[in-house]
């Protein structure tokens, strides 16, 4: 039994971690309280639940193998059950499915070796057909908040796991939404990584070109640090594909170009509860410093429509072909008219459909120019069971009017919490939440945005999931994926509005900063020598008299692009270091000492900008 009384032991990584090194706790001790908290499972999130004796044994093989090099030691988690776990049946949601894997899921072993340790299996939509959790033998899932109302699906019993706070972070699926719509609705993170970078071997197949698997957890880092650990290349999964470099990280940007639709193109049935929460998310979007653009949503509402008013329904029904055409019977009703549906569309419907999806996807390349991440809510209102159940599939349809899009556009997204409502017959305060989604690979820069946005919540709203436990500081991450940018400080022709400033543009580079450097640097205005271009020569000269801190601006542009930006550079000038005001180091300008004869030292002027104003008057 644990050691202290656990009662309030955060799950969240950061905490967990922390007591797990410094010795408070074991590995014996999370699987015993995990168990406590399960209980008898009276949300019915949980499908199968590890036998003491099996998650003991884990426990301390784990300890006898120690945490060295094991970033997720000892922290519980929860398998979707429609994804493998070596010796444990994976059902589907459907009994009549079930089947024992010799082998877990790619992703699953993964998190293993990295010290995670698996809980059990949870309840879902069967064969993850739906967005609300209510389409299981094995019962409706129970909101994490007000059992009356819908927990999202169709990862359910993944989401309400890690929202009641009985395991640390969980893994999902989603297709059409299920790893996002079930967070909105459980106050919870909920990273949907671009196609591919999460391998979907060992997944009972949904849609197989558009799944993917998805990660619930309490914080954005914690959704980071498990991504981290899973996001490896599976040569076995022919729908894998390595991660790639992300480009300039928006969500460090001070002032990301956040879109929103129009207004006229939102929709949130009638819940005028929704309407204002959502606005009151573009104002908290506002308040981390984005600019909020306005942008036409309507590509990416005829590209939902298509995911199931089109021919992809016909890959549902392949995915289970065999089965559900030998046991009809066995199918949940509301998931077998859906999958049959899929034995309707002819061969040239799919390929009508993927033309206008091209075309789309066009569409949509034409927005990214003018924004740099989407705001959307994550659905546009909650239902409860009893409204879900009279009108299954409309209400379930209803809420896959912002996810459904996502996958067929190759996007990556994450849903982050905003904060509670009043919703009418609800014991208490509702969650609420939005999504944030870009370009695939975009997955560290969203995850990085959705940590600023988390941080800057107030109130109940940093509350963990459905727990009383507040958001932990935050401690420095290595991002999972490298940038592959490079950074440069420029001080002089190449500053935003002057002359050579067009290579940088021309190299795609993106404003970091407007800073200074440390105080012991001088200015000096180079003799033009005849060129129409003047410039400035930055020298570092700590101890000298006469230095001080001078303006630059920090750009990042890719990596590609930095040799031919380097080569371009005249003489005397070149590319050195430059330590800026906050003791950070990136590449800058330096001059070599050739280069100052008939030179001017500016250093008093502060900066370029500033002494070319007075050079002019002059």
């Amino acid at each position: 039994m644990p050691s202290r009384d656990l009662t309030h032991q955060s799950f969240d990584l950061l905490s967990l971690g922390h007591a797990l090194r410094q010795g408070d706790l074991t590995p014996l001790d999370v699987v015993e309280e995990a168990l406590r908290r399960i209980g008898d499972d009276p949300h019915r999130a949980w499908i199968t639940v590890l036998d003491r004796a099996d998650l003991q044994a884990r426990a301390r093989a784990l300890m006898a193998e120690g945490p060295e090099g094991k970033p997720l030691y000892g922290m519980p988690f929860a398998i979707k059950d429609n994804i493998d776990l070596a010796g444990v049946p994976t059902t589907a949601g459907c009994p009549a499915y079930a089947y024992t894997p010799g082998e877990s899921a790619f992703v699953v072993q993964r998190l293993i070796e990295a010290g995670a340790l698996p809980i059990g299996k949870t309840n879902l939509d069967q064969f993850a057909t739906g967005l609300n959790g209510t389409r299981s033998p094995y019962g409706a899932c129970r909101n994490s908040f007000d059992p009356a109302y819908v927990s999202g699906g169709s990862s359910s019993g993944s989401s309400v796991a890690v929202a009641l706070g009985q395991v640390s972070f969980s893994l999902g699926t989603d297709t059409a939404g299920s790893g996002r719509v079930p967070a909105f609705f459980n106050h919870l993170v909920g990273l949907k990584a671009s196609l591919g970078l999460l391998s979907t071997r060992g997944v009972v197949p949904a849609c197989r070109s558009l799944d993917v698997v998805s990660i619930f957890a309490l914080t954005a880092d914690d959704a980071h640090r498990v991504f981290k650990v899973a996001a490896v290349f599976d040569p076995a999964d022919p729908y894998a594909r390595p991660t790639e470099p992300h480009g300039v990280d928006v969500g460090a940007l001070p002032a990301p170009r956040i879109g929103v639709p129009r207004a006229d193109q939102l929709d949130f049935c009638g819940s005028a509860v929704d309407a204002q929460a959502f606005q009151q998310a573009v104002a908290h979007a506002r308040g981390l410093g984005a600019e909020i653009v306005e942008i036409d949503f309507s590509p990416f509402l005829e590209t939902a429509r298509l995911l199931y008013g089109g021919p992809w329904v016909a890959e549902r029904y392949q995915a289970i072909r065999a089965f559900i055409d030998a046991q009809p019977e066995a199918v949940f009703p509301v998931t077998r008219e859906i999958t049959l549906g899929g034995a309707q569309p002819l061969a040239a419907d799919a390929f009508a459909a993927q033309y206008r999806l091209k075309a789309l996807q066009r569409e949509a390349a034409c927005v990214w120019q003018q924004i740099d991440v989407l705001l959307t809510p994550t659905a546009p209102t909650h239902p409860t069971i009893e409204a879900m159940l009279a009108e299954p599939i409309l209400r379930n349809s209803e809420l896959g009017l912002y996810t459904n899009f996502m996958n067929l556009l190759d996007c990556a997204a994450v849903a982050v919490p905003l904060g509670f409502v009043d919703r009418p017959g609800a014991r208490g305060p509702m969650p609420f939440g939005v999504t944030l989604c870009a370009p695939a690979h975009q997955d560290v820069p969203l995850l990085h945005l959705a940590r600023r946005w988390q941080a800057a919540l107030s109130g109940p709203a940093r509350l963990l999931g459905a727990t009383s436990v507040p958001l932990p500081e935050a401690e420095a991450l290595t991002p999972a994926v490298p940038s592959g940018q490079v950074r440069v400080a420029v001080c002089g022709a190449h500053l935003a509005g002057q002359p050579l400033h067009w290579q940088l543009q021309q190299r795609k580079a993106r404003l970091v900063a407007r800073t200074h450097t440390a105080p012991d640097y001088r200015l000096i205005a180079l003799d033009p020598q005849g060129s129409p271009v003047l410039r400035p020569g930055l020298i570092h000269a700590p101890g000298q008299p006469g230095t001080g801190a001078i303006e630059v601006e920090v750009w990042e542009m890719p990596a590609r692009h930095f040799g031919s930006f380097v080569a371009g550079i005249p003489a005397p000038l070149g590319i050195g270091k430059t330590v800026l005001a906050d003791g950070s180091v990136v590449p800058g300008f330096i001059c070599e000492p050739a280069g100052l004869a008939g030179s001017t030292d500016i250093t008093a002027h502060g900066g370029w900008r500033a002494w070319l104003a007075t050079h002019s008057a002059a």
